[in-house]
C-alpha cells in the first residue's frame, strides 16, 4: 500500500471535498440506519392498531406491572436468585425511566389515531428516504470530483515524470508500455480512488449505524450472530491477495495489445506491403485470449467474493435468529447460562434486530467489489510508480553556473559513452569545436555520429571524460540556459498535431507572423505554405502526415531558424528532401551559419559543400578529421564514404566574421 499510500495522500489537498464526502456519508449512515428503525413502530404499534400515545401508556403499564412482579419474587426468592431478579429489576426500572422521560413529547406531538399513526410513520419513512438520496446524490458528486482530480493530479506527475527523463531512459522505455501505464493503469488507480472515498466510507459507517442500533437492542446477541465474521474476513484477505496478483498480471498482457497496435498501426504501410494482416490479426488474437483469460481469473475471484460475503451475512442473521428466536418464545434472557439481555426483547425489538442485521449485510456485501477494486489499484499503483520514480540519468546542478556570451569553443575531453555495459558507443574522444565552425560528422551507420551530437544539448551525459564550453562542464550549467542556445533538426522530423504557424513557434513563441515567414522562405517551404488553403494557419495532422517527408523536414528547418540559435545541430536534415530545393537550403543555410556553431551529421556528399571541417568517425572513435579536400586526400574510410566532392565555388565565405 505504500505507492497507493502516497496517491491517497494528494487528497488533503482537497479537505473541503473530503469533509463533505464524510458529513454526506454519515448522514446517509444515519439516515439508513434510521429507515430501518421503523420497523419497530410499524410492527409494535401500527400494525397492533394502536396510536404511539396509546402504545407509550401501555408499555408504561406493562413495566409497572414487571417491576412489581420482580419486587415481590424478590423478597420471597432464596439469595442464590437475587443477584439475576435484582440485576433484572434494574434493567426494568431504567426502561421505566426512558419511557417516562418520553411519554411527554409524545402525548403532545403524536397523532391519537392507529391509521394516523401510521401514516406519520410512513411519512418519516419516505422523507427519510428522500433525503437520504439526497445526500447520496452529493456524496457520489463529491467522490467523483475527488477522484478525478486526483486522477488528474497523477497522470500530470506521471507525464512530467516522463519527460524530465533523459533521451537514454526514454529510449530504453516502449512508447506503448508509457501508453498503458498512463492511461489503462491509470484508470484503474482512479476507480479504486473512486471505491476507496466513496463506497468505502458509505457503506462501513452505514454498517457500524446498523450493528450500534442492534447493540444497543443487544450487544451480547450481537457478538453471538457475529461470531462466523473472523472466518469470512480471512477468506476475504485471501482473495483480494489473489486478485491483486492477477490484477498485475492482466496489465502486463493489456501493455502487450498496446505495444502490438502501436507496432502495427505505426508500420501499417509495411504490413499491407507484405499482405501480413491476416498474421498481424492472429497476434492480436493471441494477445487477447491471454488478456481474457487473466481478466476472467479476476471475475472468478470476485465471483467467489460474493457468495463469502453473502455467506457471513446470511451465517450473522441466521444465528440472530437462532438466538433471539429462543429468547423471545421462552421469554428468557440467559443463553447457555450467558446473560444475553437484562430483560426479555419483545416481538418489535427483535424484528428490529434482525432487519438491523440484514442492513449491515448489504453494504458488507457492496464492500466485495471495493475489495477488488482496492487491489486492482493498488496493483496498478506499483506499476505506475516504478516508471514514475526512476531518476533521470541527465540531472540538473542546483547551482547553474552562467554560460559565457558569446558562446565559447566546445570541448569534448576524452569522452566516453555506453547505452550498454561492454558495448561502448564513444571511445574516448577529443574533439575542439570552435566558434562559428561549420563540422559534417561522417561515417558508417552505428558509428557514434549522432551520439555525440546528443552530448551537446546534454540530452545524455558521458559515461567518462568532459563536455565543456571554455572551461565549464556541461554539468554544472542550466538545462534551460542550455538548451535556450541550440536548435536541432533530425531525420526523424517531428511535428505537433496543430497548425502550420504553432509548429514552427514552438521553440519560439513569441515571434511574429513576418518572423515566421522570413524563416519559411529561408527553408524555402513559404510558397508551398501560403498556397495551403489556410494558409500557416492549415494543421499539419497527427505527426504531420498531410505533408510529404520534404515538406515535413523544410517546416521543422524553419522552426530551427525562427529560434536564431547559437548552436544548430543538423542530423541527416536534408535527407527527405530534393535535390533542386536541397541546393537552395544550402544557400540559406550557408548564410544562416555565419557566427554560429553548426553541428552536421550527414550521408550526402552535397551537405560537405557546406562544411569548414568533416570529422570522420568509426567504431566510436574520431579517425580524422580536417578540411574536406585534405581529408578526403589521406582518409580512405573517406574516400568509400564519399568518392567525390561537391564544389564550394558558389557557397558565401567567411562565416567566421561574425
Amino acid at each position: 500500500m505504500g505507492h497507493f499510500g502516497q496517491v491517497l495522500r494528494q487528497a488533503l489537498a482537497y479537505p473541503f471535498t473530503l469533509i463533505g464526502i464524510v458529513v454526506s456519508s454519515l448522514a446517509i449512515a444515519v439516515l439508513w440506519g434510521g429507515n430501518i428503525g421503523t420497523v419497530y413502530p410499524l410492527i409494535e404499534v401500527a400494525f397492533n392498531g394502536q396510536s404511539l400515545p396509546g402504545w407509550i401508556e401501555t408499555k408504561m403499564g406493562e413495566t409497572e406491572q414487571r417491576i412489581g412482579e420482580l419486587e415481590s419474587r424478590l423478597v420471597a426468592s432464596p439469595s442464590p436468585d437475587r443477584d439475576a431478579l435484582r440485576s433484572r429489576l434494574d434493567a426494568e426500572r431504567q426502561a421505566l425511566q426512558v419511557q417516562r422521560r418520553v411519554a411527554p413529547y409524545i402525548r403532545q406531538y403524536a397523532p391519537t389515531t392507529p391509521f394516523s399513526s401510521l401514516v406519520l410513520i410512513v411519512a418519516l419513512l419516505i422523507a427519510g428516504t428522500l433525503l437520504k438520496n439526497v445526500f447520496t446524490g452529493v456524496n457520489l458528486l463529491l467522490v467523483e470530483r475527488l477522484a478525478q482530480r486526483m486522477t488528474l493530479n497523477l497522470r500530470r506527475r506521471f507525464f512530467q515524470a516522463t519527460v524530465s527523463l533523459d533521451l537514454g531512459t526514454l529510449g530504453q522505455e516502449p512508447t506503448s508500455d508509457l501508453m498503458a501505464r498512463f492511461t489503462h493503469d491509470v484508470s484503474f488507480i482512479g476507480g479504486a480512488v473512486s471505491s476507496l472515498f466513496g463506497r468505502s466510507v458509505r457503506e462501513p459507517l452505514k454498517m457500524l449505524v446498523c450493528l450500534v442500533g442492534a447493540a444497543l437492542i443487544s450487544w451480547r446477541l450481537l457478538l453471538v450472530s457475529l461470531m462466523t465474521a473472523p472466518i469470512a474476513a480471512l477468506l476475504i484477505w485471501l482473495l483480494a491477495r489473489s486478485i491483486k496478483r492477477a490484477s498485475r498480471r492482466a496489465m502486463e498482457e493489456m501493455n502487450g495489445m498496446y505495444r502490438l497496435l502501436g507496432d502495427v498501426l505505426g508500420g501499417i504501410d509495411v504490413v499491407k506491403a507484405y499482405t501480413m494482416e491476416r498474421y498481424e490479426v492472429r497476434r492480436f488474437d493471441r494477445i487477447s485470449e491471454r488478456y481474457v483469460s487473466r481478466v476472467m481469473r479476476i471475475a472468478a475471484y470476485n465471483a467467489m467474493l460474493r457468495p463469502v460475503t453473502e455467506l457471513m451475512g446470511i451465517a450473522t442473521i441466521a444465528g440472530g435468529i437462532l438466538a433471539g428466536g429462543y429468547l423471545v418464545l421462552n421469554q428468557q434472557t440467559h443463553l447457555f447460562g450467558i446473560l444475553i439481555s437484562p430483560r426479555p426483547l419483545d416481538r418489535g425489538a427483535l424484528m428490529t434486530f434482525f432487519a438491523l442485521l440484514v442492513g449491515a449485510s448489504d453494504p458488507a456485501r457492496k464492500l466485495a467489489d471495493v475489495y477488488g477494486a482496492i487491489q486492482r489499484g493498488v496493483a496498478a499503483c506499483e506499476r505506475v510508480f516504478d516508471r514514475m520514480n526512476r531518476t533521470p540519468r541527465v540531472v540538473e546542478t542546483p547551482h547553474p553556473l552562467p554560460i559565457p556570451r558569446p558562446t565559447p569553443a566546445i570541448h569534448l575531453r576524452r569522452v566516453s559513452f555506453e547505452y550498454a555495459p561492454e558495448r561502448p558507443v564513444l571511445r574516448e574522444v577529443d574533439l575542439v569545436v570552435s566558434p562559428g565552425e561549420f563540422i559534417a560528422f561522417v561515417g558508417p551507420n552505428g558509428c557514434g555520429k549522432s551520439t555525440l551530437l546528443n552530448l551537446i544539448p546534454r540530452f545524455i551525459d558521458p559515461k567518462s571524460g568532459r563536455v565543456t564550453f571554455g572551461d565549464v562542464d556541461l554539468r554544472q550549467v542550466g538545462l534551460r540556459d542550455l538548451r535556450r542556445r541550440i536548435a536541432l533538426v533530425t531525420q526523424r522530423t517531428v511535428l505537433f498535431d496543430d497548425t502550420v504557424l504553432e509548429n514552427m513557434r514552438y521553440g519560439a513563441p513569441r515571434a511574429t507572423l513576418e518572423e515566421v515567414e522570413a524563416a519559411a522562405r529561408h527553408a524555402h517551404i513559404h510558397d508551398f505554405i501560403a498556397g495551403l488553403p489556410r494558409g500557416y494557419d492549415t494543421r499539419v495532422g497527427e505527426a504531420g502526415k498531410r505533408f510529404s517527408g520534404g515538406q515535413r523536414q523544410r517546416i521543422a528547418l524553419a522552426r530551427a531558424i525562427l529560434r536564431n540559435p547559437e548552436i544548430l545541430i543538423l542530423d541527416e536534415a536534408t535527407g527527405q528532401i530534393d535535390p533542386e530545393s536541397e541546393q537552395a537550403i544550402h544557400q540559406a543555410l550557408a548564410q544562416f551559419a555565419r557566427g554560429r556553431i553548426t553541428l552536421m551529421v550527414t550521408h550526402r556528399a552535397a551537405s560537405l559543400a557546406l562544411a569548414d571541417r568533416v570529422v570522420v568517425m568509426e567504431d566510436g572513435v574520431v579517425v580524422d578529421q580536417g578540411p574536406p579536400e585534405l581529408v578526403h586526400r589521406r582518409c580512405k574510410l573517406f574516400q568509400r564514404l564519399f568518392p567525390s566532392l561537391p564544389t564550394r565555388t558558389n557557397l558565401p565565405t567567411q562565416r567566421h566574421s561574425a
